[in-house]
């Protein structure tokens, strides 16, 4: 059989939703849009999301990533990333005169205030989430006196509080759903009176992407998760893809990380993305498995996704204001 050649027996299945939430979408086009009414540079704190292909083509474009405010030269245009800052981060920006934009997903900004609403009650907050992770850290910043990180439900066992009727639990966004309501219940046996936060953090691009996987991985040799490394809702979907049944699943940033030792014996292909990756890639992981042999892919739709953020108000007010110049 020639790679031109499609074998009958072979499927591919694409998942929907999969690829951009709402979020990183609005994130992209707010650095996209601060370089055409700026003109470059323009300064993004941290990736502006977590994808490698994203990051090198608003670089392009005259973006400059950097990992702290004390690279941005004073009184710069700087965009703060989807996964928000702390309000230390804020408070720098001022005094370096910082003309900052905040690109933080709302979703996110959403569990900020819970925080900081859960710390005027005086609760102590246990916060699931990746020590270390963007997310993570401008969370811990609202209430640092109040949060307590917890990993994994391994690691309930060691947490302590000061009173164990007054804790309450929120997320990371991007975490597996499973293993965050896994922790909670832990957490739960052990603070039988732990408060909820008023509705779920995980988000619902992330809720909805790794049920679409679970949809696939069921009847799937092979699943292919397009997304970077440092993504962790592109992790956590092939974690999820394997847990649901597919006999494996690799995570790959573009069809050029595609081994084709994986493809041997597969009659059945599962595809999908995270949360930051543009369908662009996608479609080429899909015409590499055309290239080899498989079928085009049929998609298995989930759900319709409707949800559209307005673009930050710094942004709105300058374009408008130049528009009506």
């Amino acid at each position: 059989m020639t790679e031109q050649q499609t074998d009958p027996t072979r499927r591919v299945v694409v998942a929907a939703p999969r690829g951009y939430c709402a979020g990183v979408d609005r994130a992209v086009i707010t650095v996209e849009k601060a370089l055409d009414h700026y003109g470059p540079p323009v300064y993004v704190r941290k990736q502006i999301v977590h994808n490698k292909h994203v990051v090198e083509t608003l670089t392009e474009r005259g973006a400059i990533f950097v990992d702290e405010l004390a690279e941005v030269p004073e009184g710069s245009i700087t965009v703060f990333s989807a996964h928000g800052v702390s309000p230390m981060v804020h408070a720098e920006a001022r005094t370096r005169h910082l003309q900052t934009i905040d690109a933080t997903c709302p979703l996110v900004t959403k569990v900020h205030h819970e925080a900081k609403r859960f710390a005027r009650d005086d609760l102590q907050i246990l916060l699931i989430g990746h020590a270390g992770h963007e997310e993570v850290e401008g969370t811990s910043g609202e209430a640092p006196e109040n949060i307590i990180l917890v990993e994994s439900p391994e690691d309930v066992d060691g947490v302590e509080v000061r009173d164990p009727d007054k804790v309450a639990w929120l997320s990371q966004t991007t975490l597996s759903v499973d293993e965050t309501m896994a922790t909670v219940r832990r957490l739960r046996e052990k603070f039988p009176n732990l408060i909820d936060p008023p509705s779920d953090d995980i988000c619902y691009a992330t809720s909805n992407r790794q049920a679409a996987v679970k949809q696939i991985a069921a009847h799937s040799d092979l699943v292919i998760v397009v997304g970077s490394a440092n993504s962790s809702n592109s992790v956590r979907l092939v974690e999820v893809a394997l847990e649901a049944g597919a006999k494996a699943a690799h995570r790959v940033d573009t069809a050029a990380e595609v081994d084709e030792a994986w493809l041997e014996g597969v009659s059945s292909v599962g595809v999908t993305s995270g949360a930051s990756v543009p369908d662009v890639l996608v479609q080429g992981v899909l015409e590499l498995l055309e290239s080899k042999g498989f079928p085009k892919a049929e998609e298995e739709r989930l759900t319709e996704e409707s949800l559209v953020f307005a673009l930050p108000p710094e942004l709105r007010k300058a374009v408008g204001a130049k528009s009506r110049a």
